[in-house]
């Protein structure tokens, strides 16, 4: 059953609005101070938050919006706000929170009901998408190669023990997909998954975005802020380019880590917290801890269990299969319908694709928008045709690809590179003509 907060002081909007959650299966639970309120979403984390925006003391209810905002609640809750005649000023301030609607209290209440409806209809959706997760153990991924497949076998056997994981791997391998995998596949993915990017944070930040400060806690700190170990109570915390983070941060982090408690900048007690850390970098990680980026300490800490993300190049056809979902997405998203030719796929076969599928999402983007109904190769970036000949006079077999693959892959792109002339790559391949027929009859081709 899900659990709703209601955040309201007037009791007579609050029975009404505890009947229709009841009416619709919610457990509910109601209190009128704003303090209070904020202390029920960090404890018991209801699934739909509805707050009250009427009443005198609007400093109260402004500071409750701003911890909302800051803690990113709406990441994990459904909030609606409700008020007796919404402003412009009160759609803004929910905008800002992620509320997902505003009420009038009482003509809108059928609304609410509706609203309800839908949100529990969105909740069977997503258990079914998450029970389908857990039998394929791919979660966002994509892709059926040996090293994926190797991959997906690895993440159904580690996501359910509550171990740290470090991914090593290059960038934009998806390291960020794997990890929120782990988290789907795992006990705690009812709770927060939060990502953070290690080399992104301010240093004279880094601190208080990572275990939160009190009011007052220096010049600026005018609320107190729960940082990211707070955010993500229960759930996981992805610590993304573990190495880019300053070594006394390191230090810090090792000691929240071994002792499982943490304290808020400013702060006098320590707190203890319940989160899955899962970490990563896209540098070799022994030379990283040769050269001071890492420390070994850490890396053990947070290394139970170590795990590669294989790059593009070693996923063979993936390249095609993932090429293809991105122009799909973005096929839809516009409403219209688009192809790659088949000299565009070659392309994407053979070329090393240093910036791995990060790489290949956005040179499919830019061709998307640059091409008609077929993208062919004069739609990709100068740049990317520029390191590469089109039509290739080698092939780079994948890691996992058997001899019968590679033999398939040599005679196929051969006959392309001819435009379908048999009898000249029959010639080139340096077999008969009678040979390459009874292959491509044997490849449906």
């Amino acid at each position: 059953m899900p659990h709703a907060l209601l955040v309201d002081n007037n009791p007579e909007s609050l029975t009404h609005i505890v009947e229709i959650f009841r009416t619709h299966d919610f457990s509910v639970k109601s209190v009128s101070d704003t303090d209070e309120a904020r202390d029920v979403i960090l404890s018991a984390r209801p699934e739909v938050l509805l707050i009250n925006l009427d009443g005198k003391d609007i400093s109260s209810r402004a500071r409750l919006l701003t911890f909302l905002a800051h803690a990113k609640v709406a990441d994990v809750t459904q909030i609606f706000l409700m008020s007796s005649s919404p402003s412009y000023i009160q759609a803004a301030e929910g905008m800002r929170v992620g509320a997902r609607d505003i009420f009038e209290y009482p003509g809108h209440l059928n609304r609410l009901a509706a609203a309800l409806n839908l949100y529990k209809k969105e909740v069977s959706c997503e258990g079914s998408r998450k029970e389908v997760i857990h039998k394929s153990g791919r979660g966002l991924l994509i892709g059926d190669s040996l090293p994926m497949e190797h991959l997906y076998k690895t993440l159904r056997k580690i996501a359910p023990a509550d171990i740290s994981v470090f991914l090593s791997g290059e960038s934009g391998t998806g390291k960020d997909l794997v990890a929120r995998t782990i988290h789907a596949l795992s006990p705690r993915s009812h709770c927060p998954y939060v990502a953070v990017n290690c080399g992104a944070i301010a240093a004279e930040l880094a601190e208080s975005e990572l275990f939160g400060h009190v009011k007052g806690a220096f010049t600026g700190a005018a609320s107190a802020h729960g940082g990211f170990f707070k955010q993500a109570e229960g759930g996981t915390l992805f610590l993304d380019e573990l190495t880019e983070m300053k070594l006394d941060l390191q230090v810090k982090l090792l000691r929240v880590l071994e002792s499982k408690t943490f304290q808020p900048v400013g702060a006098e007690q320590t707190q203890s917290f319940d989160v899955r850390v899962i970490a990563s970098s896209n540098r070799d990680l022994q030379e990283a801890i040769q050269e001071g980026q890492l420390r070994e300490d850490l890396y053990y800490r947070t290394a139970q269990f170590a795990l590669e993300v294989p790059s593009l190049r070693e996923r063979g056809e993936d390249v095609v299969v993932l090429a293809q979902a991105f122009l799909r997405e973005q096929c839809e998203f516009a409403g219209v319908n688009k192809t790659f030719s088949d000299e565009v796929l070659d392309v994407f076969r053979i070329y090393h694709w240093p910036g791995n599928v990060r790489e290949l999402r956005n040179v499919v983007i830019r061709a998307f928008l640059m091409a008609g109904t077929e993208i062919s190769v004069d739609d990709l970036p100068n740049n990317f045709i520029s390191e590469q000949p089109i039509f290739p006079d080698y092939l780079r077999p994948a890691t996992g690809q058997t001899l019968d693959d590679v033999e398939r892959n040599i005679i196929l792109t051969t006959l392309r590179y001819h435009n379908g002339n048999k009898t000249v790559a029959a010639k080139e391949l340096g077999i008969s003509l009678k040979t390459l027929y009874n292959r491509l009859k044997e490849y449906g081709a």
